[in-house]
């Protein structure tokens, strides 16, 4: 029985030494992943507040700017930031019973990860779009 103790001798230090830099990729990896999920919600609601904004201003030009700003304002809030971000707004359908649409265009950062074969960074987008009143007048 001696004989079998002596063959597992150091057998943890070794496990620890080839597991340790698969757990710290598999973290990294994890944390890459979080941080692209939490922007792509960020700008998922981002485009909807500009597009539920847009929607109940008087005029085309107006709900064009109001989207632009509002959609901005809300995709710099908390969490990761755009490395550049771009929102385009379509009021071609702005009129009673017609609908605006919100594109918002985010590029996160995932370089500071450095993640084996991960790209610098990850290209998030969300589109959303909200009705107009079809009962309201539009000028």
């Amino acid at each position: 029985m001696s004989r079998h103790s002596r063959d597992d001798a150091g057998s943890l230090a070794v496990e620890l030494i080839v597991l340790t830099p698969v757990i710290f990729l598999l973290a990294v990896v994890v944390l890459a992943f979080g941080r692209v999920a939490q922007a792509r919600q960020q700008v998922v609601e981002s485009a909807r507040a500009g597009a539920q904004f847009a929607a109940v201003l008087p005029d085309a030009v107006q709900a064009e700017s109001g989207a632009q700003a509002t959609a901005s304002t809300a995709s710099r809030g908390g969490g990761p930031s755009c490395l550049s971000s771009q929102v385009i707004t379509d009021v071609s359908h702005f009129y009673p019973g017609g609908y605006v649409t919100v594109t918002v265009i985010c590029r996160v950062s995932v370089a500071d990860l450095s993640v084996p074969g991960m790209p610098g960074s990850v290209v998030v987008r969300a589109t959303s779009s909200a009705p107009i009143d079809p009962y309201r007048s539009v000028q």
